[in-house]
């Protein structure tokens, strides 16, 4: 199907994930007591419900706490594949962590997705689980040439790929790795059957309940962790599975991970998607996968990947996948769009375990760099072996406190100057447009009282003005129109058009400066 063949469609106006508008998640009361526990997780995503799951099953009193609702994180709006395929990883591993590392990391996935399977199948959950081929593939010669290398890497490490030259989909590639028996599936379909099984085996959840930095020592071996309502919860265990970790304990988190955002739309597609997983290995990112809804195939494409704060009119790269999808299959209609934020590490490889060296009780997992489907998983596993004491042969891969000179010096040092830019270019910019310019559904950084601001109006003409300056580590907050959410450049923060935090690592919302009927400033 040509570009002349293709009539574009219109695109939801609010992105909705179709995950969380298809799945009945139960509702949890806010933390309004002191409470004891076994296990503190923070976060309710894959990995802390998962973990949750595995450490309540074996008799651990349990209790899950979320700053919002549960699965409503990234892993409410993922693209749901269940693969060790993470693009041009094992050639990267190789060269920085040796062979028998990089191994570990392809059989920790792997092992993954076997949980996953067995899960499924012992619970006999409805979760759409559907065995697929992964395909990874360059679209142009000089991706072809890292592609090679990536062969290489299987070869060496003896990872069951097969090189291909073309791929079962009407797509023209320089050739593809195809990594067989992977999987897909409807996440939180999957997950809200473990959810069930944490209440019945007697944990608890609590929503809209949003921690402080802290992890106190209470003298006896166990932690005091704080809610900012001034409730406490004092465990044997506090686990951070909140995407950016709610308390740093000294490790320098925010200096050794960054934040991009990605992009879905769903297609009903004309010519459906027969089998497979695919995505491409260079830029911008390509991804596609078939799912379910209602009965009817859909066509999830994902990518247009950017450093968050970093993109320009965001409603853009919603409208590439949309043509990227609809030129290969058609599009009689785009029920859902959404996007998503992921971490990354400085190696690429997470962070599970202790926080830090002299932490053993506060554990972290973050860094998925857009693999938590089988990395939170794997986190889950590690944890629950990590407190059981039964041993773990993938803890020192994934040990939060090592650190690889090549390559993480350079990307340490490349991140933090380009923080330190963002920062100073924030402070010194100078903002010329009045808040009453805006448009209704319009935002942007205006100028509220001489200084720099944020501003929205809406549809009804209410204009909401706050501080963009955010609450994390004060850098200059910018404007996505497509999500219509503040987003911090530097480590990833984001806020709704009020002010109120929609990710971390800020746990403060932005101080709403106005609430008025559109007269600027």
């Amino acid at each position: 199907m040509n570009n002349q063949e293709y009539n574009r469609g219109a695109l939801p106006q609010f992105p909705q994930s179709m995950w969380r508008h298809t799945t009945d998640l139960p509702a949890f009361s806010k933390l309004e007591k002191d409470v004891q526990t076994d296990i503190a997780i923070i976060g309710a995503g894959i990995t802390g419900i998962t973990t949750a799951y595995l450490l309540s099953k074996a008799g651990f009193k349990v209790t899950v706490v979320e700053a919002a609702q549960i699965l409503d994180g990234t892993t409410g709006f993922t693209t749901a594949k269940i693969t060790a395929q993470h693009g041009l990883i094992y050639d990267k591993l190789r060269k920085h962590f040796g062979d028998e590392e990089a191994k570990l990391y392809y059989e920790a996935n792997e092992e993954a997705l076997s949980f996953i399977r067995s899960t499924v199948e012992e619970h006999q959950i409805d979760c759409q689980l559907q065995q697929e081929d992964a395909y990874l593939y360059a679209d142009s010669e000089e991706q072809a040439e890292q592609l090679r290398k990536e062969w290489e890497a299987y070869e060496q490490l003896g990872l069951p790929g097969e090189w291909c030259e073309s791929l079962p989909i009407p797509l023209a590639v320089h050739g593809a790795i195809r990594l067989p028996n992977q999987a897909q599936f409807h996440p939180l379909h999957y997950l809200r059957a473990l959810v069930d099984s944490i209440i019945a085996n007697g944990g608890v959840f609590y929503e809209n309940t949003t921690m402080e930095d802290a992890a106190d020592n209470t003298g006896d071996g166990r932690r005091r962790l704080k809610a900012e309502n001034g409730c406490t919860i004092t465990c044997k265990y506090a686990i951070s599975a909140s995407h950016f970790p709610f308390y740093d304990g000294g490790g320098f988190y925010f200096t050794r991970l960054h934040a991009e955002r990605s992009y879905v739309v769903a297609i009903e597609p004309e010519i459906p998607l027969e089998r497979g997983m695919y995505i491409n290995c260079g830029e911008p990112k390509r991804s596609l996968r078939s799912a379910l809804l209602e009965g009817t195939q859909v066509i999830l494409v994902g990518g247009e990947s950017h450093k968050t704060g970093k993109g320009k009119c965001t409603f853009k790269h919603y409208e590439e996948l949309e043509s990227f999808g609809g030129q290969l299959f058609g599009a009689k209609r785009i029920p859902y769009r959404w996007s998503t934020q992921d971490l990354i590490t400085l190696d690429e490889v997470p962070y599970i375990g202790a926080i830090t060296a002299d932490e053993g009780n506060v554990l972290v997992a973050t860094g998925f760099a857009k693999w938590g489907m089988t990395n939170g998983t794997v986190a889950a596993l590690v944890f629950r072996d990590l407190i059981m004491g039964h041993g773990n042969k993938f803890t020192d891969l994934y040990k939060p406190s090592r650190f690889k000179a090549n390559p993480g010096i350079k990307n340490f040092t490349v991140q933090n100057a380009d923080v330190a830019k963002e920062w100073v270019s924030g402070k010194i910019e100078l903002i010329h447009r009045k808040a009453d310019e805006l448009k209704t559904d319009e935002g942007g950084v205006v100028r509220h009282l001489g200084k720099r601001a944020g501003g929205y109006k809406d549809a009804e003409g209410r204009l909401f003005i706050v501080d963009t300056t955010c609450t994390h580590l004060g850098c200059e907050v910018e404007w996505n129109d497509a999500e219509r959410s503040w987003d911090c450049p530097c480590h990833g923060s984001r806020f709704n058009y009020k002010g109120e935090v929609l990710e971390g690592p800020a746990i403060e919302n932005l101080p709403l400066l106005s609430q008025e009927s559109g007269n600027g400033s």
